[in-house]
C-alpha cells in the first residue's frame, strides 16, 4: 500500500472534507482541540471536497470548515511554510468569521463560538516543546479567562512530535503520527486500526482507491510544495551569502577606518596641523578632534 500526504490541501480535504468523512473528521477534532475527550458528537462539513476541485496552489488556504452542534465553528487548516504575516493570517481569518456572523437585523447573542486549529509543518513556539498549544484571551496577570470558548487559537507543530509508531498511546498520538508520517507508512498499522476512524482515514488515503485525476492533482500540489521548497531554500541561501559579503565588506571597512584613526592619532602626537591630517587621512576636524 502507498498512502497519500494529508498535509496537501488536495488530500486533507479528500480525507476530512468529503461527505464520508464526517466521523473522521469528529474524531480529529476530539482529539486536537478537546484531548481526546467525546465533546463533539455531531458537525456540518462545510465547503466539502468535491471532485471538480481546481488545484491552485498558493501559500495559505482553508483546508476544512466545520459547523459543530453547539454552532461553534471551526476552521481548520496544514500550513506547510511559515510564511511572512502567517500569525496575522490566523487571527484575521479567526475573527473575521467571528465578525460576519452579525448580519444585518442580528444581535450579539446570535454571535457563536469560533476555533482556529492549524497544523504547521514547521516549529512556530521556539520556547516549548509543546506539541499542542491552545491560546484564548486572558488576564494578563492573574490569567482570568475573558470569554474562553469564544475565540479560540489550537497549533499543532508536527515537527515537535517525535514519537515512533510502537510509542503511540493516546488518540492524539495516533491522529498526529497519521498527519505526519502516513505517506511513509506500507500497511494499516494495528496501532491505528484500534480507531475506527483512523483506519477509515488510511483507506481513504490509500492510492489504490483514488482515480487518476485525483492523483494527478495530489502530484500537482506536492510537485508545488517542493518547487517552493527549493525556492524558499534558494533564497535563504542567496541571502546568507549576501549577509556574509555585506559583512565581510562592512569588516574591511572598518579596518580601514581604524586604519585612518591610528594613523591620525599618530599625526596628531607628532603635533602635525589638524587640516593636513584630515587632508591626508580624510576623517573631518571634528573626528580627529575626538581621537585621544
Amino acid at each position: 500500500m502507498r498512502f497519500i500526504s494529508p498535509k496537501t490541501d488536495f488530500a486533507f480535504k479528500k480525507i476530512f472534507g468529503s461527505d464520508q468523512s464526517k466521523d473522521i473528521l469528529i474524531s480529529f477534532l476530539n482529539a486536537m482541540i478537546y484531548s481526546g475527550k467525546s465533546v463533539i458528537q455531531d458537525l456540518e462539513i462545510l465547503d466539502s471536497y468535491s471532485d471538480e476541485y481546481l488545484v491552485n496552489f498558493k501559500d495559505t488556504y482553508l483546508d476544512v470548515k466545520a459547523v459543530l452542534e453547539d454552532e461553534t465553528t471551526v476552521l481548520i487548516e496544514v500550513q506547510i511554510w511559515n510564511v511572512k504575516d502567517f500569525e496575522k493570517r490566523v487571527v484575521y481569518n479567526l475573527s473575521q468569521t467571528y465578525g460576519n456572523q452579525l448580519k444585518s437585523g442580528k444581535k450579539y447573542f446570535d454571535i457563536n463560538p469560533v476555533i482556529a486549529l492549524t497544523i504547521t509543518d514547521f516549529k512556530l513556539f521556539p520556547s516549548t516543546e509543546k506539541v499542542i498549544s491552545c491560546f484564548y484571551f486572558q488576564e494578563e496577570e492573574d490569567h482570568l479567562p475573558y470569554q474562553e470558548n469564544e475565540l479560540k487559537l489550537v497549533f499543532v507543530e508536527l515537527p515537535k512530535f517525535t514519537k515512533q509508531l510502537e510509542e503511540l498511546e493516546s488518540v492524539i498520538d495516533k491522529w498526529i503520527f497519521f498527519i505526519k508520517e502516513a505517506p511513509n507508512l506500507e500497511i494499516i498499522p494495528d496501532q491505528l486500526k484500534e480507531i475506527p476512524q483512523l483506519e477509515k482515514a488510511l483507506t481513504i488515503a490509500n492510492q489504490a482507491g483514488l482515480s487518476e485525476s485525483e492523483l494527478e492533482k495530489i502530484w500537482k500540489q506536492e510537485m508545488a510544495l517542493w518547487d517552493w521548497r527549493g525556492a524558499l531554500n534558494f533564497a535563504k541561501r542567496e541571502g546568507r551569502e549576501e549577509g556574509r559579503q555585506e559583512r565581510r565588506l562592512e569588516g574591511r571597512e572598518q579596518g580601514r577606518l581604524e586604519g585612518k584613526y591610528q594613523i591620525a592619532k599618530q599625526m596628531k602626537a607628532a603635533g602635525l596641523p589638524l587640516s593636513d591630517i584630515a587632508q591626508y587621512t580624510g576623517l573631518s576636524i571634528d573626528e580627529i578632534n575626538q581621537l585621544s
